[in-house]
């Protein structure tokens, strides 16, 4: 009886584990148009400033199409923090829809 009890404990810890793992691990990509950027300085300049920036774990920018791509951690920050970091370095952009290149609609 003590062996089972003891397995019960065991196997409820590693499923505990596991799952607030997955929870905190969480990832999100968010596409922006940037207005603003129409060289590579501009480029340069959101690498510089937006690469860093607290959860963000991969960006990507797009010149033709003046995206920035930013994925990052949902535990670390969102999409309101990141808009708030491009306004930091000079950049104003608006958060695109999944899969389109038409901005998503305030409500």
């Amino acid at each position: 009886m003590k062996r089972l009890l003891l397995f019960a404990v065991c196997t409820l810890c590693i499923w505990t584990t596991a799952f607030a793992q997955d929870a905190k691990n969480k990832k999100e990509t968010v596409t922006f148009f940037v207005e603003e950027m129409d060289c590579q300085n501009c480029i340069k300049k959101i690498e510089k400033g937006i690469a860093f920036e607290k959860g963000v774990t991969d960006l990507r920018c797009d010149l033709s199409t003046r995206t920035a791509k930013v994925t990052y951690k949902t535990d670390k920050t969102d999409c309101e923090k990141l808009c708030s970091a491009f306004k930091k370095i000079g950049l104003d952009v608006v958060p695109l829809e999944e899969n389109s290149d038409r901005p998503t609609e305030k409500t």
